[in-house]
Parts: structure tokens; sequence; C-alpha cells
């Protein structure tokens, strides 16, 4: 077997990087196909990745969580620290869902396996997948600590050596409502993990490598050029913004104070100034908190080059611990996915003041995850499904509707909602009016009307968001439509579990998009082609 080269050829580079991309998106494909809950199988919400031995990111599958991509190398990191390379072998898998090394919250489950190429450590397979369950109260918004959330699993060895640690997998068997769901998650990533393996021997041993270093160096190193390089077209200097967001308690709004120093080919971002962690589980854990934050960076500044560590590394974002972006154990922290979404528009509202031509309207964000529990004949059943609001206009068009940001997690389709849970969707239409008018047309987001159909009922929680705080038009344009919330036709507030009983209505307006531009800019076809589409009503300034 001939050494591998100190350095790549840039043609080398791309095969391989292309080779490793696609060995990552297999194990995902796999990961997908073999899982059981529709919250992996149907709403994609998972990550694979290839990581070198000292928790790096190497490769991303292309179709993974932003929020995952960015707090899986800070995982792997961990689980080196209790399990260093010299304990590892062959066979063995590592786990944990401890939200502050992880992914802010219980439900996501973090594994990671050592890569192993002639007996000598070469990296990691990674994945993450949120569970159908992990028992507690679920996604109650009224949770006051982490013991109300359910099962914490340190990080422990789930395998050893290929052999499965029983007690581990009876201990999670007895703490969840649908443990046959878990449990075929879990492995269905123990066999992602495995399809990594098996695809990094094959790209190996065809190119006759001994292992992935040389690699690692030149995708890392090419990245973070390519980084530095967009960060040093934007302008020198300090940018602050405020962005204001629903609390469960009307009286006090949360506060995100977010600023970027720009200094030549680097940047700093941070929340200093931020409301306080608070008493409920809208808090989001450091690790979160960056993820989203750098995600924000990376779609406006370097979108088109795939995801690895050198995307980070000129980047530095803080926040004050006991912060709400970065609270102490043991914090609820349940609803981080609202928060960190909120991250990302804290972000690039900052960036905006920066980039005003470059910088999308806000979202009709966070994703609502609508999460649904009880017994139907007996049975139990537990899960969740999503929806999303508008996508916020962009500089040069439209918003999309009902797009799923930032996080890229998909809808479930109606009828596996239907066939899984004892729900009927008697409607999930547009709403028209609801993207920000402007020179560009925010997203439109939609209505969804679900009925219980179960005799026995079921308990729902829907953390709500946008009810006083639309999103942000961009640019002179218009901001996109609040949030509604209707039970049995009477306005509700997501900030208590719901007992639903069977014939209950249950009726959801998200919010829509921001505009971009001043609507009085508008061309006056695209005006027609929304009347025409009912996108919007007869009222028409003209230009």
């Amino acid at each position: 077997m001939t050494e591998q080269p100190a350095q790549l050829d840039p043609i080398t580079v791309e095969i391989l990087w292309t080779r490793l991309i696609s060995c990552v998106d297999e194990a995902a494909l796999a990961l997908h196909r073999t899982s059981f809950s529709t919250v992996v199988r149907e709403s994609h919400d998972y990550t694979c990745m290839v990581l070198d031995p000292t928790g790096r990111a190497i490769a991303q599958a292309t179709r993974s969580v932003p929020s995952f991509i960015g707090t899986l190398p800070m995982s792997v990191q961990a689980f080196l620290k209790k399990y260093p390379e010299s304990t590892l072998k062959k066979g063995d898998v590592i786990i944990s869902n401890d939200p502050w090394i992880g992914t802010g919250h219980l439900p996501d489950l973090t594994l990671a396996a050592p890569l192993f190429y002639n007996d000598v450590l070469i990296g990691f397979a990674g994945a993450i997948a949120h569970m159908p369950d992990i028992g507690g109260r679920r996604r109650a918004p009224d949770n006051r600590d982490i013991f109300e959330e359910g099962l914490q699993i340190p990080i422990l060895k789930l395998y050893q050596a290929g052999e499965p640690n029983e007690t581990l997998f009876s201990m999670i068997r007895r703490n969840v409502r649908v443990p046959n769901e878990v449990l075929g998650d879990i492995h269905a990533m123990v066999g992602a993990s495995e399809k990594m393996q098996l695809g990094i021997e094959r790209l190996l041993a065809e190119y006759r490598l001994p292992h992935l270093a040389a690699l690692t160096e030149e995708i890392i190193g090419r990245t973070d050029v390519a980084m530095r390089r967009a960060i040093a077209k934007v302008p020198n200097g300090l940018y602050k913004a405020t962005t204001m967001i629903d609390s469960f308690n009307n009286d006090r709004p949360l506060r995100i104070e977010c600023s970027i120093q720009v200094n030549d080919d680097s940047m700093q971002v941070d929340f200093s100034g931020s409301s306080p962690e608070n008493p409920s589980p809208l808090n989001s854990v450091l690790g979160y908190t960056r993820a989203y934050s750098t995600y924000a960076l990376k779609s406006i500044l370097l979108p088109d080059v795939p995801n690895n560590e050198g995307n980070v590394l000129s980047i530095q974002i803080d926040a004050p611990e006991g912060s709400f972006l970065n609270p102490r154990y043991p914090a609820a922290v349940e609803a981080r996915a609202t928060v960190g979404h909120y991250t990302t528009s804290a972000v690039l509202n900052a960036l905006a003041l920066a980039l005003p031509e470059q910088v999308p309207a806000e979202s009709g964000i966070p994703l609502h995850g609508f999460t649904v529990s009880g017994k139907q004949q007996g049975n139990p059943f537990s899960g969740i499904f999503f929806f999303s609001g508008g996508f916020g206009a962009r500089p040069t068009q439209d918003g999309l509707p009902t797009l799923s940001f930032p996080t890229n997690v998909s809808n479930t389709p109606t009828e596996i909602l239907e066939r899984k849970f004892p729900l009927e969707v008697l409607e999930k239409n547009l709403i028209p009016n609801s993207g920000g008018r402007g020179k560009y047309r925010g997203g439109l987001s939609q209505r969804v009307v679900l009925r219980v159909t179960n005799p026995e009922g079921l308990t729902a929680t829907l953390l709500s968001q946008r009810l006083k705080f639309p999103p942000v038009g961009r640019q002179g344009g218009e901001n996109g439509s609040l949030e509604k919330i209707l039970l049995n036709g009477k306005p509700v507030q997501g900030d208590l579990p719901f007992q639903l009983k069977q014939g209950d209505i249950f009726e959801l307006e998200l919010p829509g998009g921001g505009g971009f531009g001043p609507y009085e800019q508008r061309d006056l076809a695209a005006i027609k082609l929304d009347q025409d589409a009912g996108y919007v009503g007869a009222q028409v300034i003209a230009p």
C-alpha cells in the first residue's frame, strides 16, 4: 500500500471530498429508510457526519439539520474526554442526550462510533436523530427544569466491541412511551454508522490511502480560506440589533441583543444584554446558540461550500452564562428550538446593517412542532409533527410559502399524520395577505385545522410564538402576519398543554414572511399574478 502524499492536488481533493459526502449520504439514506418514527422517516429530523479523530467535522450528509451539524463535533469532543482514544475499540458506539454537550434538549440522541482502518483510529461516524418520545412531560411549555423533560442519558457506551449494553437498552425501553419506535430509530442510527464505516473503508482501499488526515487538512484549510475571504468582503465595524420574542409570561417578552464585530477576515458575535434564563423551557444552551448563529452567517456569506470545521474557525460566538442563550444546568430547555431559530433571525438582523442588500426579511419562524400523546384502544402513541410559516422575501425574489427555516425538517404529509395519529386534517391552506408586502412579497403562511378522532382524547402541546412580534420586513418591506391559535373557535395561547377530547377542533394560523423593499416598487405584473392566484386581497397601491 502506497503512502498518502503530504499534499493532495485540487482535483484529487474535489474527487475525494465528493466521494466522502456520498458515503455519508448513503448512510443517511439508510437511517431514513430503516427508521421507525415519523419524525425521522417523514420529517427528516436527523443528520449523519464523518469527523476526524479529534472530533472535527469533515463531511456531513447533504440533507442535515443545521443545528445538528453545529453540535455534533462538540459532542464527539466531549465523548473523547470520557473515552480517550486508547479506550476505544472497533464495534464501540457511544451515546448521550446531554443537552449541554449535545443538541440542546433531551429528545435528540447523539451517537458516535470510532472508525478504524488497519487497526488505526481514522475518525468517527456520527449521527443524531430526534426520538418520537423520551419520557417526561414532553414539550410542555410549563416545564420548570430538565428533570420534568424526560430521560437523561449521560455519556455511555451503547455497544462495547460490538456487544450491546443491555442494561442501557432496558433503561431506555422502560422510560419511553413508544419503546419499539425509539429503539428502532436507535438501531437505524447504529446501522448508519456501520454504513459509513464500510463506505470509507472502500474509499481508502480504492485510492490506496492509509487514513483521512491529509484530505481532512485540505478540506478544512480550503474552507477556512474561503470563509475568511467572504468575511473580508463585509465592511469592518460593529453592528447591533435587538430582536424581541414572546415568552410564556405575557408581561415579560424575551430580548435578544446581538452585536457583530467584523475585523478584516474574522467575526465575533456577542449576545451580552440578552434576557436571563427563565423558569420555562425557552432556553437555548450555548452549543445550540452557536450552531444557529454560525449557520446564519454561513447561509449569507458562504452558502455553496459543503459544511465542515473550516466554516467556523474565523467566527467566535459568545453569550453570557446564565442568560437564556447560555443557561445553567438544570434549566428547562425543551423549547430550545424556538429560541435557537430566533438566534438566526437576531444574527441576520444585525448582519443586515452591514449587508443591507444581501440579507432576506425575517421568516415566519419558529417551526411549529405539534406534539401529541395518549392511548388509542389501549395502545400508547406519542409523536411530533411539524408545520412551517412563510419564508422571508429575498433581496431579488419573493419569499417561498410554508418553507421551514432555519431548520430544514419537513412537514408531515397529511396521509401519514392521519394514519399514525387519531387526528383528521380538516383544512390545510395558504393564507392570503399573510406575506408582508414589498417590492418582493414575503412567503405566505398556512392555516391548519385538526379534529381529534380518538374517543379517549389526547394531550397536545404547541409552543406558541409570533403572537405579538411579527416577522420584520427588510429595507422598507412590510411585516409578515402574526400567529393565531384557536381551540373550538376561541383564541388560545400555547403556554400550557392542551387536554383535548374527541371532536375538539384545533386551528393554527402560522406567521407569514416579511417583505423586502418598498411596495411602491413592486412590478405591476407581479401584483396581478398575486391577485389572480388569490395570494392577496383586492387592495392595491399602484407603483
